[in-house]
């Protein structure tokens, strides 16, 4: 099996099929080692937000790591209190200085707030046409939400980081993602560990000498969606990123689909004023 580990955008930039999530992620020191961990890994995306109050230890840690900054991935997201054209502009520069680089991999606008979406995403466009962000995008819209911005915008976002898991395929976004060529990533794809207790991917892991959770990751990874898992511990650090030397076959993907219950583990803030 050929490993390809990375997925293209549609402005042709190459993006990390994997990366850590630092939600929740304590800035005691907890986010720099786990960051500084996933790097030493093999991790080259790091996926972090404005909301979490973490970018700084982000940042400290992507210095510390000695590890070039061209070589990752780096994703921040503007909150919902900083949207509007202006301020996005200055959300984006304070989101720079805590990173401390002078440029963003990916610019992500967290929700979509109903009244300031379109114009948020116009201050992002400049962003991109400045080249200070590599890519651009969205998280956590609905089809008609995407329709609606696309037929306001320049550029189709790069990418729509949604809730999926085994308990939530979205399957329509997906196809309609498919159809534009957006790239969807799955937050919250382990559920927490919930699928640790899967009995299917259980014992689809037994077949494959890898746990529920591995499989639950490459899973995602085949059905064409990015992964962000969270993790502060360095083993499961590690053992999140051991996903690309095996393959499920189309049986026990079909295994996987069937669980699929339409249910969210996540708040849905896509409708907020």
């Amino acid at each position: 099996m050929v490993r390809k580990d990375f997925f293209v955008l549609n402005n042709k930039v190459k993006m990390p099929q994997i990366g850590l999530g630092v939600l929740f992620a304590k800035n005691d020191g907890e986010v720099e080692n786990a960051v500084i961990s996933a790097l030493q890994t093999g991790y080259r995306k790091i996926d972090t937000a404005s909301a979490y109050q973490n970018e700084q230890s982000v940042g400290r840690a992507i210095k510390k790591s000695g590890i070039a900054r061209k070589e990752i991935f780096l994703t921040t997201k503007i909150w919902n209190n900083e949207q509007g054209y202006d301020q996005t502009l200055l959300a984006f520069d304070r989101s720079l200085e805590r990173l401390q680089t002078n440029y963003i991999d990916m610019y992500l606008m967290h929700w979509p707030v109903k009244s300031k979406y379109k114009e948020t995403y116009k201050a992002m466009e400049r962003i991109y046409k400045s080249g200070r962000a590599r890519a651009i995008g969205v998280c956590n819209f609905s089809i008609p939400q995407l329709e609606d911005l696309m037929e306001y915008s320049e550029c189709v976002p790069t990418l729509n980081q949604i809730e999926m898991h085994p308990h939530l395929s979205q399957n329509q976004l997906r196809d309609f993602a498919i159809k534009h060529n957006i790239q969807l990533e799955a937050w919250r794809p382990i559920m927490m560990g919930e699928v640790l207790n899967f009995p299917e991917l259980i014992q689809i892991g037994k077949a494959h000498n890898k746990s529920a959770v591995q499989i639950t990751l490459r899973w995602l990874i085949q059905r064409g969606v990015a992964v962000i898992p969270k993790s502060v511990n360095p083993l499961r650090i590690k053992e999140n990123f051991k996903i690309f030397d095996f393959e499920l076959s189309s049986e026990e993907m079909d295994i996987i689909e069937a669980l699929n219950k339409d249910r969210r583990l996540g708040e849905d803030l896509s409708h907020i004023e």
